[in-house]
């Protein structure tokens, strides 16, 4: 089986929808979707999704299942770079979070003073159970950190979804802390992660990342990529996001 899982467009937060320049971004990944034969496709409830996914659909002529765990990972907890407000768990100053040995435990992530703070353990239990029950839908069932093959298949779910929601399902996937794939990775919008099933032995299956971030439709049509989820590349003095050209 090969999963792709697929970030949404360039955002417009504010209205939960895309840019002008995500809408382009979104009809430049149907023209490398559509002929994908994809047994099934998945989609966030959130807007800017389902409006990413929208033009792959109407090219393939299918619809996608709306999953509410595909939306934006919302463990929230009470952050020690933003203190006296909760706030999302997944972007942290490199200097503070480093100092914890257990963010790159794929088990004692989770066994911080910060994440038991807010409710990040009941949000990751939530979407990887989901996840799993999913992924048994399809064939694979988890054992332990493997796979047990029920259907073995070569077919292709296609995953609409968010950058932090997309690294705990790759965290799952391949038994890492999230907190690593949050801080150490960044997917551009509509890019496709491919993460495909491996049965080297019979009746046992483990995933295996071919692809992380892939945006070659944007490149081919010489489309730059967005910068949303990134920082700039030099420090800029109140504005670490995307600074103006000098």
């Amino acid at each position: 089986m090969r999963l792709l899982i697929v970030r949404h467009g360039d955002p417009d937060y504010s209205i939960d929808s895309l840019t002008e320049k995500g809408w382009k971004e979104a009809r430049l990944l149907a023209e490398r979707l559509k002929n994908i034969p994809a047994a099934a496709y998945y989609c966030s409830p959130l807007g800017r999704a389902k409006d990413t996914a929208s033009f792959t659909l109407q090219a393939a002529h299918r619809e996608a299942e709306i999953l509410p765990w595909l939306r934006e990972f919302e463990g929230r907890i009470e952050h020690p770079d933003r203190p006296g407000k909760l706030s999302g768990c997944w972007d942290w100053l490199p200097e503070s979070w480093t100092q914890e040995p257990k963010f790159f435990d794929k088990d004692d992530w989770l066994d911080t003073a910060a994440m038991r703070s807010g409710n990040v353990k009941e949000q990751y239990e939530w979407v990887i159970k989901e996840f799993d029950a999913l992924l048994e839908k399809h064939g694979y069932r988890r054992n332990g950190l493997v796979y047990d093959v029920l259907r073995g298949n070569q077919d292709t779910i296609v995953l609409f979804c968010h950058f932090g929601l997309e690294c705990v399902l790759l965290s799952h996937l391949l038994n890492l802390s999230p907190m690593v794939l949050w801080q150490g990775f960044i997917a551009a919008p509509t890019s496709v992660t491919t993460v495909n099933t491996e049965e080297r032995k019979a009746g046992i299956a483990s995933f295996r990342m071919a692809a992380f971030g892939d945006i070659s439709h944007l490149y081919a049509a010489q489309e730059p990529p967005a910068f949303a989820g990134r920082f700039s590349e030099t420090y800029y003095e109140g504005n670490d996001r995307h600074p103006s050209e000098p």
